[in-house]
């Protein structure tokens, strides 16, 4: 399970790049609850998402030419340079170098080999989200992959990660995610990777990372996000040991889905 005791390879931030920063703050304020802190006039619009005074996410801005509205996973890194060394070995490729943020700490952006992009923060001043794990806010990281075996191999090479595969059906595996040291007791997963079905990738769906948002009751959030303007991709359904969970688009685009439940329950 995900904690905010960070550790390399776990998921320690994330940020939400949106057209219009107000609209964004509308949309997700109305569905979870969070409110707006503006990182200030230096910072280009960006600011962070907040549930009871904690920080819970930020959104900024979309950057880069042809940018599609995303949310973007960062995980734990001592070292950013090092991490792109590491990319650059395995196949990927940089969108962002090393870059310092003030005296919060030290970023870098990423695109796995199949297309997924990502990102790394070296802490600084500030050391990750301050909440995880609690009604409203990130409860897991899940990768939707055009190749599964190649993306496994990747993040294995760059954060050291372990995989514990599950069978879904047919020819169909979820793999765990873990990193060394990461989690609390024997529970160690952060997050899932899932091979794409033929379907989505005939309809040319792309590989991405999306979070998930734990919540109290999936179909009432579920509701709150269409009638504020998000689109369905999978409507709130039953995963037996898991919980309820639905996957939407905001009205920007970015993917998101929620869960009642524990999503490393098994």
């Amino acid at each position: 399970m995900l904690t905010t005791n960070y550790v390399p390879g776990t998921p320690n931030w994330l940020d939400l790049g949106a057209p219009d920063v107000d609209a964004a703050v509308d949309f997700y304020s109305a569905v979870f609850g969070w409110t707006f802190q503006s990182a200030g006039p230096e910072a280009g619009g960006y600011g962070f998402f907040q549930l009871d005074g904690k920080t819970i996410g930020a959104v900024g801005p979309c950057t880069g030419e042809g940018a599609s509205p995303a949310w973007t996973a960062y995980f734990q890194t001592p070292d950013a340079d090092a991490v792109l060394k590491s990319v650059e070995q395995a196949g990927g490729s940089v969108r962002v170098p090393p870059m310092d943020v003030f005296t919060a700490g030290r970023l870098a952006q990423f695109t796995d080999p199949a297309g997924a992009e990502f990102a790394v923060w070296q802490p600084g001043d500030v050391r990750g989200l301050e909440t995880v794990m609690e009604p409203n806010a990130l409860c897991w990281t899940e990768l939707y992959t055009t190749d599964a075996a190649a993306a496994k191999d990747f993040y294995r090479s760059v954060f050291s990660w372990t995989y514990q595969d599950m069978p879904m059906g047919g020819d169909m595996v979820y793999s765990i995610v873990s990193s060394p040291g990461g989690g609390q007791g024997d529970d160690t997963g952060q997050g899932g990777i899932m091979q794409l079905p033929k379907e989505n990738l005939e309809a040319g769906s792309t590989s991405e990372w999306h979070p998930y948002f734990g919540v109290t009751d999936c179909d009432a959030t579920f509701a709150a996000a269409t009638g504020n303007g998000a689109t369905v991709l999978i409507p709130p359904s039953d995963a037996p040991g898991v919980g309820r969970l639905a996957m939407l688009k905001d009205p920007a685009g970015a993917p998101f889905a929620v869960i009642k439940g524990d999503p490393t329950m098994t």
